[in-house]
């Protein structure tokens, strides 16, 4: 049977500094610089940390980090090679902050056939960024032929997870037709959901389709919106 990928509870981390196991790497690099179980300490949870991916356990380790500069100089070339052997073991975070480092040039050649592997890999697997971020290379044609409608396809699949940049970039594909029919209430909608869930570019291009239609479709696009929301994204059109 695999093994399970779900690490064990951080509140039980000090009993694991006594066991030299690649377990304790794991726990470790997971609880410490969370301070749960065991003291908080940056500096060491670089070091177990590295110690658990050095023993193929990447994968685990890396997800709980909001980045890999803690208690070490930021290093965009080192942050990419551990999140490659955490892609390289299939995760889907990982795999999406990889493709957005060869997309964007970060700590490694910009590569955009390498950022539509690794996008590519982690929006199968329903990563919602990397779902964002393959519509932004669709859309601006970075490494690909230009398209519209693919890259509407991705962001319309990162917008039914409720990210917000998405829902944005969807309603601007709505305003100007581009890869779907020109469609000011449906465009309206999405501004309006995008600018809930906290994009501050939204409110503007909301305000500014209104400008366009009628108070019968400005109701209809709030109706709509509403209907989305409360279906979780699932009832959209």
């Amino acid at each position: 049977m695999e093994e399970a990928t779900t690490p064990p509870r951080c509140e039980s981390g000090s009993r694991w500094l006594s066991k030299a196991t690649q377990t304790r790497s794991t726990v470790l690099a997971i609880c410490m610089p969370r301070g749960q179980g065991v003291l908080q300490d940056y500096a060491e949870a670089v070091r177990w940390y590295r110690r658990a991916a050095e023993q193929g356990d990447a994968r685990r380790t890396i997800q709980p980090w909001p980045h890999v500069s803690w208690g070490v100089l930021q290093d965009y070339a080192e942050a990419a090679r551990w999140y490659r052997a955490a892609a390289e073991q299939g995760d889907a975070g990982a795999q999406s902050k990889l493709g957005f480092m060869y997309a964007s040039g970060q700590g490694v050649l910009q590569d955009y056939t390498e950022a539509m592997r690794w996008l590519s890999a982690a929006a199968e697997q329903g990563d919602a960024g990397a779902q964002l971020n393959l519509g932004v290379i669709y859309g601006k044609g970075h490494g690909v032929a230009q398209d519209y409608t693919e890259g509407g396809r991705w962001y319309r699949l990162a917008a039914e997870q409720g990210n917000a940049d998405a829902q944005y970039n969807l309603s601007l594909l709505y305003d100007k037709g581009q890869g779907v029919p020109q469609d000011y209430v449906q465009s309206h909608m999405w501004a309006n959901i995008a600018a809930a869930n906290g994009n501050s570019h939204a409110p503007a291009r909301r305000d500014d389709i209104a400008l366009k239609m009628t108070t019968a479709d400005i109701s209809e696009a709030q109706r709509r919106a509403r209907v989305c929301m409360a279906s979780n994204y699932q009832d959209c059109d």
